[in-house]
């Protein structure tokens, strides 16, 4: 029996949801001003293919494997046949696919407690923001703590995000998003009220004309889709695996303690597991 396909024009774009939490803003909105008192917010590459950049919004850098990198105003390219994998602060693997163009608008996350020990939930609040004007990227995320927020937009749709595993897919005229684990929310210029998607949907957003508004098909997702989608939630889950991030104090040079983020190479022993298991090897610090 074939799957019942739901067809939903769109409306006007719903208002931007009100923050609830007053003291959570304000607090990652100070965090924003003075970077260098929050050694988080970073994110560290762990695979790459070919060749693919950041934009610092300093310089424009070739990204190499085992490399960290402010997250928050960059912006990660791909080049053609090329594909990389990196990992946020918060725990959230992305992998990118050839062509892909990743702008990271805002990455803000909380100073977290050293040791410990729930390496499947992030270590702290956060809030992600990020722009995919093209290509395709794999999540596969940490629990989101509450007060979080994850939200990736397109050209077409906004995709507020609490799954832990899906693929966004998109071009100027067409956005793809596959929920493999986890659930969704989708707005964008209509869809009063949200399109909520959980796992194992598929929604399809098409626009014929820059005229005409955005429609929405929400259907499981095809069989013949789920070994290339699969692939590229593993290869995202496979890097959250190669790293741990923790916090440990220095001394700078005016002889003041502060905090910085320390990357640790990490060894897992379940390939079927989302998370890290830590090894003794440091292998990068995050200035």
């Amino acid at each position: 029996m074939s799957a019942r396909t739901d067809i939903r024009p769109s409306a006007r774009r719903a208002g931007q949801a009100v923050v609830a939490s007053l003291c959570l803003v304000s607090t990652l909105v100070l965090h924003a001003q003075d970077k260098s008192k929050n050694p988080t917010s970073k994110f560290y590459v762990a695979d790459i293919a070919g060749k693919s950049e950041v934009n610092t919004g300093e310089k424009i850098v070739e990204l190499s494997e085992k490399s960290v990198f402010s997250a928050e105003g960059t912006v990660i390219e791909t080049k053609s046949d090329s594909t990389n994998s990196i990992v946020m602060s918060n725990g959230t693997g992305i992998f990118l696919d050839p062509d892909t163009r990743l702008e990271v608008k805002r990455f803000l996350q909380e100073p977290f407690q050293p040791d410990r020990t729930d390496l499947e939930t992030e270590p702290s609040i956060s809030q992600t923001r990020s722009y995919l004007p093209r290509g395709t990227v794999g999540l596969c995320s940490s629990k989101l703590v509450a007060g979080s927020t994850m939200q990736y937009t397109t050209p077409l749709v906004e995709v507020n995000i609490r799954a832990q595993k899906l693929v966004i897919e998109t071009t100027e005229n067409q956005t793809v998003v596959s929920v493999i684990e986890g659930n969704v929310t989708l707005r964008g210029a209509g869809f009063i009220g949200g399109e909520p998607l959980s796992s194992g949907q598929q929604a399809v957003i098409t626009r014929s004309s820059l005229n005409q508004p955005p429609q929405i098909v929400v259907r499981p997702i095809p069989d013949e889709d789920m070994p290339v989608l699969g692939t590229k939630v593993t290869q995202a889950c496979m890097a959250r695996r190669t790293v741990y991030f923790d916090i440990a104090e220095r001394q700078n040079e005016q002889d003041q303690t502060e905090l910085e983020l320390i990357v640790e190479e990490v060894t897992p022993i379940n390939s079927d597991d989302n998370g890290p298991v830590i090894s003794a090897s440091s292998i990068k610090t995050a200035k």
